[in-house]
């Protein structure tokens, strides 16, 4: 692989072909309805079908394609299990297939980033990736002190590819209404364009990682790598050996899962408090379990800013909801953005929709599992359902963006994981405002 955007018509085809595919389904679904389909029956097909093919193309594309098909976790929640789990499958398969860079780019690429010199500052160097993704690759080394280090390297013409498919993607704001349609698709693309360009810049990704790094410094139960050397396309960190989460999950005892369940739900809500940082790309792969017990934590390219901690609000509605004041908590979700002006929510169906979302704060202790998010699933992804119409009347504010994405997706782990632990408690410590509720 020398250059990501190859053939940069057909990328652009294939993007370009989504609202084509979308007007084609929606002539079908007014023939269905002119045949005597229940309307309610015809749009939630026609959203099926548009999910199908919006996840298809973006997953068969590199580059910023790709990583925004990631960064769409939002609306992968929102879509039926048969819809989202091939759309993750697919990924997954893209990123651990993915083509590694001949020696000679990577050498290249090091050169240009750390110094015509920079084979000085390893003892050794592995040629061959230890691990690839939609944007570069993986190598383990030996620092010149004789530590292990993990290497990252950024796929030359990442920056092109992600620019253009962006620009291409940012076209698609009708179809994304179409989606999910209560949502401010505009401004919600807008901060995916930003936070998706973001995870580019690799000196940045060092800056986030030294600073969770300081902040956990010789913690006991958290590791964080820290970061050696960086630069625009590569950065140097401390390499880590341990189990992935994603092979305790289907090997690991009940015990290790249980430890890193509560371990993952501390590193997720501590670090705006520890850090000002969120980390927010919270998929299993960038979590470790050492030997020594510890939660390991990797891959900071994707973080939200947080100085001043998770918004107030946050916790104030929780506690709100766990007491039952519906009116309270329809009033500050429309005051938070969730509500689109104009729109009325009936505040017992809004707090019926959320209950359930509230049992890992409502009981001292709760266990995770599939087939609890399962019913969750089902409950908000059928618009014919009340709690499937009304999700479709809710809106994402873009600055609640990533932590939605941290909330739904650090769910979905601690479902897989089957975890089970005092999460109340944890929550209670980190999230202020949240109050203990029995």
């Amino acid at each position: 692989m020398s250059d990501i955007p190859r053939r940069t018509v057909t990328r652009t085809a294939r993007l370009a072909s989504l609202p084509l595919g979308v007007a084609g389904r929606a002539t079908v679904g007014l023939g269905k309805r002119l045949t005597g389909k229940q309307a309610d029956e015809v749009a939630s097909e026609f959203q099926q079908r548009t999910a199908e093919q919006l996840f298809k193309v973006l997953g068969e594309l590199k580059g910023g394609a790709m990583k925004l098909g990631q960064a769409l976790s939002v609306f992968e929640a929102a879509m039926p299990e048969d819809l989202a789990a091939p759309y993750r499958d697919a990924l997954t398969r893209l990123q651990e297939n993915a083509p590694p860079m001949p020696a000679a780019t990577v050498h290249k690429v090091l050169a240009g980033q750390l110094g015509p010199n920079w084979r000085s500052m390893f003892q050794s160097f592995n040629d061959e990736p230890a691990a690839a993704a939609s944007i570069g690759q993986v190598h383990k080394a030996t620092w010149s002190d004789g530590r292990p280090v993990a290497v990252k390297v950024q796929y030359p013409g990442a920056g092109r590819a992600v620019v253009s498919d962006l620009n291409q993607l940012s076209r698609l704001a009708r179809l994304f209404a179409i989606l999910v349609p209560g949502l401010d698709i505009k401004p919600l693309l807008q901060e995916l364009r930003d936070r998706v360009t973001e995870e580019l810049d690799y000196r940045l990704e060092a800056q986030s990682q030294h600073a969770f790094a300081k902040a956990y410094l010789d913690d006991p139960d958290i590791l964080v790598p820290d970061v050696l050397a960086g630069a625009d396309k590569a950065v140097v960190t401390e390499w880590v050996d341990a189990a992935p989460v994603s092979r305790i999950m289907r090997t690991g005892s009940q015990a290790q899962r249980d430890r890193i369940g509560m371990l993952y739900v501390r590193f997720l809500f501590s670090g705006p408090s520890r850090a000002g940082l969120l980390h927010a790309d919270p998929h299993p792969g960038n979590y470790k379990l050492l030997d020594d017990g510890r939660l390991a934590v990797l891959d900071f390219g994707a973080v939200n800013r947080l100085p001043d901690g998770f918004p107030p609000a946050m916790g104030r509605l929780l506690t709100l909801a766990l007491n039952g004041d519906r009116e309270a908590v329809r009033d500050g979700l429309r005051a938070e953005g969730f509500v689109n002006p104009g729109h009325e929510v009936d505040a017992d169906e809004l707090l019926a929709y959320l209950n359930p979302f509230l049992d890992p704060v409502r009981h001292e202790t709760f266990q995770f599992s599939r087939p609890w998010l399962r019913a969750q699933a089902t409950r908000i992804g059928d618009p014919r359902t009340p709690s499937g119409a009304l999700a479709r009347q809710l809106n994402l504010p873009p600055s609640y963006l990533l932590i939605h994405r941290v909330w739904m997706g650090g769910i979905g782990v601690l479902s897989q994981l089957n975890a089970r632990g005092p999460f109340r408690a944890e929550m209670v410590r980190w999230l202020p405002g949240l109050e203990a509720h029995d």
